[in-house]
């Protein structure tokens, strides 16, 4: 029997499988979790509101329409500031715990240098999240309790993508602030409304990135590749386009859709809905034209 169904109601992630998956294609949000644990915040050096500025608010609901289109949908519950799905493991500021470290530690990464590791180490306001040092006894559990359902849920549902069509495609979907945007001072007044990350065109096949690209420019959004955001561990782990597995992540700007200070959906949220379930099923209409070159060349 497939673990997937049991890991499927875990209570840390949210997974909605369609009725029938006729896509080879998984939509996951890692960072749209709202859930803050009260022993968390009773932790905070910061308030809730502050908190709430890594995450990638209401990305979920904007991608909720993949199983009515055959695809599945896996978005995390937990906060990105409690633990972050899109970093390594043990990807961790040893600096931040107290007690004994996991052997397998990765403290030598830039997200870790700037406070961003798997359990972070500062708000998105630059702010100390954690009045002192966190017991080391948090890595195993909140490894155990967030990280490894979201993951293991994940692998299942690309793997399980994977042996029914031969390839697979993993849309990674992130929300930007507004802020992060335009890249340098001269830019301000050419916002960037959606920025597709490859890992420089490690993680997918051109054909994908390239798809995305002209749908999305051609409904009037300014897109951008790579800058700033490349992609995360995700795009690394999943990414594998020599073998037909393919993975982009997408950033959407957050003024597209919310007001970023009251932390609300602004009116064009449903326009920004429809927007992305017709982006999904342009990419379903064409995976044909994204796998069948590999899946041939593996023959």
């Amino acid at each position: 029997m497939s673990l997937l169904p049991v890991l499927s109601n875990h209570e840390s992630i949210d997974c909605r499988l369609p009725q029938r998956q006729s896509v080879p294609m998984v939509v996951a949000s890692p960072h749209s979790g709202s859930l803050y644990p009260p022993s968390f915040l009773a932790e905070a050096a910061v308030p809730l509101t502050v908190l709430r500025r890594a995450e990638d608010a209401f990305v979920d609901e904007l991608f909720a329409r993949a199983p009515a289109l055959g695809v599945p949908f896996l978005a995390a519950r937990f906060p990105r500031s409690y633990v972050d799905a899109n970093r390594e493991p043990y990807e961790l500021d040893p600096g931040m715990f107290e007690g004994p470290l996991p052997r397998a530690l990765n403290h030598r990464t830039t997200r870790v240098a700037a406070g961003l590791g798997m359990i972070p180490r500062v708000a998105a306001s630059g702010e100390a999240i954690y009045r002192g040092r966190v017991p080391a006894t948090e890595i195993e559990c909140r490894l155990e309790s967030c990280w490894r359902p979201y993951h293991l849920t994940l692998s299942m549902l690309v793997e399980r993508t994977f042996a029914t069509f031969g390839g697979s495609i993993l849309i990674d979907a992130h929300s930007m602030p507004s802020s992060a945007s335009g890249i340098g001072l001269r830019e301000r007044d050419h916002r960037v409304d959606i920025v597709l990350g490859d890992n420089h065109g490690e993680a997918c096949t051109p054909a994908l990135i390239d798809a995305v690209d002209r749908w999305m420019t051609a409904q009037g959004l300014r897109v951008r590749r790579n800058q700033p955001y490349a992609g995360g561990f995700t795009t690394q782990r999943y990414g594998r386009p020599g073998i037909a597995r393919h993975v982009l992540q997408i950033e959407i700007n957050r003024a597209l859709y919310m007001d970023e200070a009251r932390h609300t959906k602004l009116a064009t949220f449903g326009a920004v809905v429809q927007l992305m379930t017709g982006l999904l099923d342009a990419i379903g209409s064409q995976t044909d034209d994204i796998l069948l070159p590999r899946a041939l060349a593996a023959e």
